[in-house]
């Protein structure tokens, strides 16, 4: 069974892209508990969504602690593959062998930092006792009803913080714009674009079934075993809410990317 695994998962890579357009990635690199010849595994995932709303698995990939050189082999493979269009807005954390790399690909795809991430990064740099206050605050920000109204959040949760709590306050500060890049796009996609949460919660299953494997496994054995978890899980993914609106998504005026 798990050489017929191998063998499906080496010909979906190999799978046409010809003529499709991935309006919105997420990419995350997921770790298992699971030993192997080399090394803790990591996963290097890519989910895109269609021009009608689809979620589809785009890429999956082993890597090596997300570097640069994991990512870039995985974005060019899906050019080969005939995925000639870019995307016009990749979503992930702040990892930046994944951002680098997507600069190098596909350089006019805008950044969007995962909120989710961003939050416990900025709490981090706070005492417990000021977390639950400054959570709020953040939370303000990224729920505004408008950019304006979250760019006047920004600014508040700085100049509460910025005296007692700079680290914080630059880790917030120094990714402005990836971090509101949502609010150039379709309201109705903003709960789906601004944070990884199509990654984190199909995986949230599937560690739990890999989380029983027991003893040291290949690599393309773990590869091989998330891969049709995964495809298993891809059959309940629903469409993305205003999924009509999405036509209307339209390249930004810019030539590449940055990554901040």
């Amino acid at each position: 069974m798990k050489a017929q695994w191998i063998e499906e998962h080496q010909q979906w890579q190999k799978r046409s892209l010809l003529g499709k357009r991935y309006v919105y990635i997420w990419a995350d690199g997921i770790d298992f508990n699971i030993r192997n010849e080399d090394d803790r595994q990591c996963i290097l995932v890519v989910i895109g969504v269609t021009d009608t709303g689809t979620k589809e698995l785009l890429g999956l990939e082993g890597g090596f602690r997300e570097s640069e050189l994991s990512w870039k082999p995985l974005l060019l493979r899906l050019q080969d593959q005939g995925l000639k269009e870019a995307p016009e807005l990749a979503i992930g954390d702040g990892t930046l062998g994944f951002w680098k790399a997507l600069a190098q690909v596909f350089p006019t795809t805008r950044v969007q930092r995962c909120w989710v991430h961003k939050t416990a990064n900025v709490l981090n740099h706070l005492p417990k006792s000021q977390q639950p206050k400054a959570k709020s605050a953040l939370h303000e920000i990224y729920m505004a009803e408008t950019k304006d109204d979250a760019l006047t959040a920004f600014e508040r949760f700085i100049k509460t913080y910025d005296a007692k709590y700079p680290k914080a306050v630059e880790c917030l500060s120094k990714e402005r714009d990836a971090l509101l890049a949502f609010y150039d796009f379709p309201a109705e996609h903003w709960v789906h674009i601004r944070t990884t949460n199509p990654i984190e919660s199909t995986f949230a299953t599937v560690r739990l079934r890999t989380d029983k494997t027991r003893g040291c496994v290949s690599q393309d054995s773990i590869l091989s075993l998330v891969f049709k978890l995964v495809q298993s899980a891809q059959k309940r993914w629903l469409k993305i809410r205003g999924f009509k609106r999405l036509g209307e998504v339209q390249p930004f005026p810019r030539t590449v990317s940055t990554v901040r």
